[in-house]
């Protein structure tokens, strides 16, 4: 209930913001402008109904999501590595900051020039959640409470034992920050990079192809889809890592 006076408040000032717009041209054009919000919802309907629609969904969904796991396994690798030895660590970490610093566009082009279109979304979206797993996991890893790695070694806790009571617990905020906010990330970035690259199928493709025959109301539509599954992948995450995460420290 206390969710829904937001969503609406904003679709009735896209709802004024149309009509303004209509009166503005007078009627002609204004679905090149701005379309109503019940032109994008008809033409959503229509889509969803469509196989080819689901089969452009899982198709970014399934490249997005290979490229955030390798992007996340990699950073925790190279948290762990940089952590350990001081002179990975100055190898490293000019690298990683580089890439997080460098303009994404840049890498998309570069990247399709070294691998197929359909490999690129991927390979974007790994690239920009590993500088930023990397930089949450490796303040959580520093920031350790001393104290309770000597009670383990104390205690003479196996390895295992001691990254799941220790370590897991402990890091347990810089991981749901980093995931959470790398499949935000992952997203925008794979969708991008499928815009640029127009792999098939995939929504950056279809996004392209509505601006390029400026079909702007499907264009809205299928911008409104992207938002929506990121929306639903980052809360998705968060209910699975929370669960996950109460037996931890167990």
């Amino acid at each position: 209930m206390y969710t829904l006076p937001a969503p609406a408040f904003w679709l009735g000032v896209w709802q004024v913001c149309a009509f303004l717009v209509d009166r503005h041209v007078d009627g002609r054009g204004n679905e090149l402008l701005l379309p109503y919000p019940a032109s994008v919802w008809n033409i959503l309907v229509c889509l969803v109904g469509t196989g080819a629609f689901w089969g452009t969904v899982l198709s970014s969904l399934g490249r997005i999501a290979l490229g955030l796991t390798c992007g996340v396994l990699a950073g925790a690798a190279l948290a762990v590595l940089t952590c350990a030895s001081v002179w990975a660590d100055r190898l490293l970490s000019p690298a990683i900051r580089v890439v997080r610093a460098a303009p994404v566009a840049s890498f998309i082009l570069l990247v399709l020039l070294w691998t197929g279109r359909n490999n690129v979304p991927a390979v974007i979206s790994a690239m920009m959640v590993t500088p930023l797993v990397w930089d949450s996991l490796s303040r959580g890893i520093q920031a350790m409470d001393a104290k309770l790695l000597e009670l383990a070694k104390v205690y003479r806790f196996s390895s295992g034992k001691t990254v799941r009571l220790i370590y897991l617990p402990s890091l347990r905020p810089h991981i749901l920050s980093a995931l959470t906010t790398a499949t935000g990330l992952a997203w925008k970035s794979g969708v991008a990079a499928e815009v640029l690259c127009l792999p098939e199928p995939s929504l950056g493709q279809r996004i392209y192809y509505t601006k390029y025959y400026l079909d702007i109301p499907e264009l809205f539509a299928w911008t409104s889809v992207t938002v929506a599954l990121s929306l639903a992948l980052e809360h998705l995450l968060r209910a699975c890592l929370a669960r996950w995460g109460k037996g931890w420290d167990r």
